[in-house]
């Protein structure tokens, strides 16, 4: 889905007046957001395309994470499956299913005092959103039907963790 595209059915569900007024920008400009820019001049850079931008510029996923955790939720980075081997898909089920068993293990131990420390549950999160990255790049590999991809994924154990995307991520 392009930006304006997510633009125009956030706008159906307020009033475009109101986005503007709140914004300080004109309506018209709103109206242009939610357009595909053309060659002629129709539609505007909208706010994400912006922020893609900045993203794409720094290598920081910063503003993604932010947005994600301001609306109730957390980024996961999904792994590039492209170009990668595999014999086969058992190797991926077996790593999932032990992670998996793993990070129960971790949740069990951390809340048997019953409660659970602030430590505790970043190291938590993190194991979970390792987990979840791997799992969605077996996903994605299952749907292509390209098991040969699932070996180079890096397993959650030896992944980056969720603020390390890629070599070029700021510290």
């Amino acid at each position: 889905m392009e930006s304006h595209e997510v633009l125009k059915r956030a706008l159906r569900k307020t009033s475009p007046k109101a986005v503007a007024a709140e914004l300080g920008v004109s309506l018209s400009l709103v109206y242009k957001w939610a357009e595909k820019p053309s060659d002629d001049g129709s539609g505007s850079r909208n706010p994400l395309d912006r922020l893609l931008s900045i993203i794409e510029l720094s290598g920081d996923t910063g503003i993604v994470e932010w947005l994600c955790r301001k609306n109730g939720g957390h980024f996961v980075v999904d792994p590039d499956v492209s170009g990668q081997d595999i014999p086969h898909v058992l190797p991926a089920t077996q790593e999932i299913i032990g992670q998996f068993s793993g990070l129960l293990s971790q949740i069990s131990e951390a809340a048997l005092d019953h409660s659970v420390t602030k430590d505790e549950a970043k190291d938590i999160r993190e194991s979970w959103d390792k987990l979840k990255s791997y799992a969605e790049g077996f996903v994605r590999c299952c749907e292509k039907g390209d098991f040969e991809k699932m070996m180079h994924i890096p397993r959650p154990s030896q992944g980056p963790s969720r603020l390390e995307v890629g070599p070029e991520s700021a510290e």
